[in-house]
């Protein structure tokens, strides 16, 4: 899961929702802030700039963040951003290939050695409206100089802004299944387990971040998740067998009562983005499944696959909680990128033997980056929009 954390005003935070104007729709704002989203302005700032502010609260102070928004138009509250089709766009990406220093090699695929440099070059275009996105480059690093990010535990990323001297900070918080990892004593020794009833420890971490988006999906298709065999715990039960979408739902259930017991909804928007497709031919992930040479987008939609049941199982919880939660509902858009996986591309090779070796084995499920998870950061933007957190430039 990835928790977004900003500083907050120590006052209490109280929500309203009004016209936002110049035919905006309506947005929640905060009550006790000496602004309101229809008419921002702030010292150092000029009103005529084209660019506009987003505003980022957290627990201690005011941290704002100047952005431009590359693609004009209002971003209508009825918009649908998940209802759409990818279109070319040679004018991305949005940061040079190669040059991230906060991408791990695995997902690296230009200075992998991938030739071609289509997968990078798809936009989403939602039917009826655009998605809003950022081009002012901010000095970003992680705050203990990590440049891994694959193991468990907490990765802190600091956005310094040019212009203003306020920061922000979004956590990168690494708990795969979002309930806890655990061992289970028998008599002859131990197993590892996972607690469907407890949420992993680092919640603490988090708790009282501003924002929050929460994720977890992939790791339940592993052989151990999905075979189910002495491996999913409750209380003093470990199962001696349980089907890895039933233990889903059911750690789904855990992580919604720990929201709604422990997030405060006045001061913290919650996210849940959803579960992203794979493209395996012939097999899966260890039995020769492959997508090496795919360099397009499906497009015949008669040959995307079904919904996922996880995401079903998350619809039904989230029908059962109290406290809001948005939905980022990502899994049709990205099931069109089969082009869009490392396949073979998750390392270099030193000899033309050991590429076509690694064709045996190949990547198709995570994502070439720059790449589709760029595009899950401008929809989760986008919906803070729609919510009236931020402005946007006018146009249709």
């Amino acid at each position: 899961m990835v928790s977004w954390t900003f500083s907050l005003p120590n006052t209490p935070l109280t929500t309203s929702t009004e016209n936002l104007g110049n035919g905006s729709e309506s947005g929640t704002h905060f009550e006790n802030l000496d602004l309101k989203l229809k008419n921002v302005s702030f010292h150092g700032l000029e009103e005529e700039e084209e660019s506009r502010v987003f505003i980022n609260v957290s627990r201690n102070s005011l941290n704002i963040d100047k952005l431009g928004l590359r693609n004009s138009g209002v971003l209508r509250k009825d918009c649908d951003i998940f209802d759409g089709k990818w279109v070319r766009d040679d004018e991305l990406p949005h940061y040079p290939p190669g040059i991230c220093p906060f991408i791990d090699r695995d997902f690296n695929c230009h200075l992998n050695g991938r030739p071609d440099d289509g997968y990078y070059r798809w936009k989403w275009q939602p039917f009826g409206c655009n998605i809003p996105s950022i081009k002012d480059k901010n000095t970003v690093y992680e705050v203990s100089g990590k440049r891994e990010f694959k193991k468990e535990g907490i990765y802190a990323i600091r956005f310094e802004a040019r212009y203003l001297d306020y920061n922000c900070t979004i956590d990168y918080v690494r708990a795969p299944f979002l309930v806890r990892e655990s061992t289970f004593q028998k008599n002859n020794g131990s197993l590892s387990t996972l607690r469907l009833d407890l949420m992993d420890e680092t919640t603490q971490m988090y708790h009282d971040a501003h924002i929050l988006v929460f994720n977890t999906g992939h790791w339940w298709t592993h052989e151990k998740t999905s075979r189910g065999e002495e491996y999913y715990q409750e209380g003093d039960l470990v199962h001696p067998r349980l089907k890895a979408l039933k233990a889903y739902r059911k750690a789904l259930a855990t992580w919604g009562r720990w929201v709604d017991r422990h997030i405060d909804y006045k001061k913290t928007l919650v996210f849940f983005r959803g579960y992203s497709g794979t493209h395996f031919r012939g097999g899966q992930w260890n039995s020769g499944g492959q997508c090496h040479k795919e360099t397009e987008p499906i497009f015949n939609e008669t040959y995307l696959g079904k919904y996922p049941s996880k995401m079903r199982a998350l619809e039904q919880v989230l029908g059962k909680m109290k406290t809001p939660v948005m939905y980022l509902n990502i899994s049709r858009l990205t099931d069109y990128r089969k082009d869009a996986h490392p396949s073979i591309y998750r390392k270099s090779y030193e000899s033309e033997d050991e590429r076509i070796e690694a064709e045996q084995s190949q990547d198709c499920s995570h994502w070439c980056l720059p790449g589709v998870p760029d595009l899950w950061n401008e929809l989760l933007y986008a919906s803070l929009l729609k919510v009236g957190w931020g402005s946007q430039s006018q146009g249709t």
